[in-house]
């Protein structure tokens, strides 16, 4: 069971938040919660988890307990990774709310079969639904858009584009630059965007423990490639604050970012903070 150190103050704020248009909150690692100004809260790959020390140890607080969590109506997750799909932080959520699963064919099938996740939480069929590049779904407010994302350690990843009258957000998962990303700039105007920001460590190697030198993110030259062809308006480096080994210091990207056209701003966030369309 998962137990945070921050009691429910987090979760409160989010349930509690009437935004004018959409509030979006750091949970740190890759986790956002997104609110509509009509009520519809949305978790994008809350991880709530430890990590596998010492390979992964995480270095920031479990920022909620997911049986706080009573107002959902769906989780999304970007691809199969156990920091992106991870039953102890997403099912609870899921059984608690009656929201809706929504993944790409490897993620399902780690929720389903590897981590059987209906075993241990009352999740009823419906609530899991297979997403792939192309589709659109409605969800309350927000029309979001499946698209590519390029994640050689995954093997199924995909990003996601949140369209509401307020804005478009972008979250890209664990994506590096691809070459669909100048489409997808140009398909929408994206006015913040999330994409993965690390730098590169020595992390144990999961079968043999032996340390190898690890890329999982991007690097400050990567992220800002791919928030150029995004035509970000606003770029929020996330992830850079989550591994031992792998973490890094999101105000470098000033200096890097300055003389492109786009990211136009950075918003540097920490866990918990909230930042608003």
């Amino acid at each position: 069971m998962i137990q945070s150190d921050w009691g429910d103050w987090l979760v409160r704020d989010v349930e509690d938040a009437s935004p004018e248009g959409v509030a979006i909150w750091y949970l740190g690692c890759n986790g956002f919660v997104l609110k509509g100004g009509e009520g519809t809260t949305i978790y994008i790959d809350p991880y709530l988890g430890l990590g596998d020390p010492p390979r992964t140890v995480r270095m920031i607080p479990v920022p909620f307990d997911p049986d706080d969590v009573t107002d959902a109506d769906a989780v999304l997750a970007t691809h199969e990774h156990s920091d992106h799909v991870h039953g102890e932080s997403q099912a609870p959520i899921l059984e608690q709310t009656g929201g809706t699963f929504y993944a790409p064919d490897d993620s399902l099938a780690v929720a389903r079969d590897e981590q059987a996740w209906a075993n241990e939480w009352d999740l009823s069929d419906e609530q899991f639904a297979e997403v792939d590049e192309g589709d659109t779904l409605e969800i309350g407010e927000f029309t979001v858009h499946v698209e590519e994302a390029n994640d050689p350690d995954a093997t199924h990843p995909v990003s996601y584009v949140f369209e509401h009258d307020a804005g478009t957000f972008f979250h890209g998962g664990d994506t590096k630059p691809s070459d669909e990303f100048e489409r997808i700039g140009d398909e929408y105007d994206i006015d913040l965007g999330v994409l993965a920001f690390g730098t590169v460590g020595r992390i144990p190697d999961k079968e043999t423990r032996e340390p190898e030198r690890t890329r999982w993110y991007n690097d400050e030259n990567q992220i800002v490639e791919a928030a150029s062809a995004l035509r970000l308006k606003r770029l929020l480096p996330s992830h850079w604050d989550m591994w031992r080994g792998l973490t890094s210091d999101p105000k470098v990207l000033h200096h890097h970012a300055k003389s492109f056209e786009y990211p136009t701003r950075l918003d540097l966030v920490e866990i918990g903070d909230r930042v608003d369309l």
